[in-house]
């Protein structure tokens, strides 16, 4: 499970010990040797239960991700959160009726590194529902940082291999007050070249996420009852 939450509270991220020495948590170069280092170490690590908490600037919504729906999708989406990587990544696409993507840093560096790490896909087990968490993807086999979460129920992804990897579980309306008057507009290619530069000078009220984190899981209650 994983929550995102508006907030402007300052950046809080926990990490394994293992990786404190590498991560200052400040510097895109630390941010981009680590990044570099263990991006093909840690597939696999996602596959346990996780619950992480994002902070952005428009109201909380909380989701949850079996690994079982699309374990590469959720591996990758649990080192995303653990490295830090959404750190005032934009909303950059709000389409209303169909989508709002994310994934693209606001750093250049972290971008080029992530660019080509692609992974292989997962088999569609879940339509593509209203809140559902997807990963976003240019043909098979190519997804990397960007996902989406969708506002309506959007069937017709489903047979083009887009599976959802989790879904909104809480405050869906929140997600839906993401700022979309800049639509489609932003461009993906200036975003990963330029970063937070590019958006600042050109969509300066974009939304955008504070931080993330991965937190303790909370075992679910069940219910018990007599036949």
């Amino acid at each position: 499970m994983f929550c995102v939450r508006a907030s402007s509270w300052p950046l809080k991220l926990l990490f394994p010990k293992a990786l404190r020495e590498d991560w200052c948590g400040t510097c895109g170069c630390c941010r981009t040797s680590s990044f570099a280092a263990k991006s093909g170490v840690t597939q696999g690590e996602g596959s346990r239960s996780v619950q992480g908490e994002i902070h952005h600037i428009r109201g909380r919504f909380c989701g949850r991700g079996p690994s079982r729906l699309a374990p590469n999708g959720a591996d990758r989406f649990y080192n995303l959160v653990r490295y830090g990587y959404f750190t005032n990544a934009a909303f950059f696409r709000v389409v209303p009726g169909f989508v709002v993507q994310f994934g693209l840093s606001a750093d250049p560096a972290v971008n080029k590194v992530w660019k080509t790490a692609t992974i292989q896909d997962d088999p569609v087990i879940q339509s593509n529902k209203r809140g559902n968490l997807v990963f976003a993807s240019a043909g098979p086999n190519t997804r990397t940082t960007q996902l989406f979460i969708n506002f309506a129920d959007n069937a017709r992804l489903d047979g083009m291999g887009f599976a959802p990897f989790g879904s909104v579980v809480d405050g869906m309306a929140a997600v839906d007050k993401i700022f979309p008057a800049y639509g489609e507009t932003p461009r993906q290619d200036l975003i990963q070249e330029q970063g937070d530069p590019y958006l600042k000078a050109n969509f300066r009220d974009i939304d955008r996420i504070k931080s993330a984190r991965i937190m303790p899981v909370v075992p679910q209650r069940r219910t018990l009852r007599l036949q």
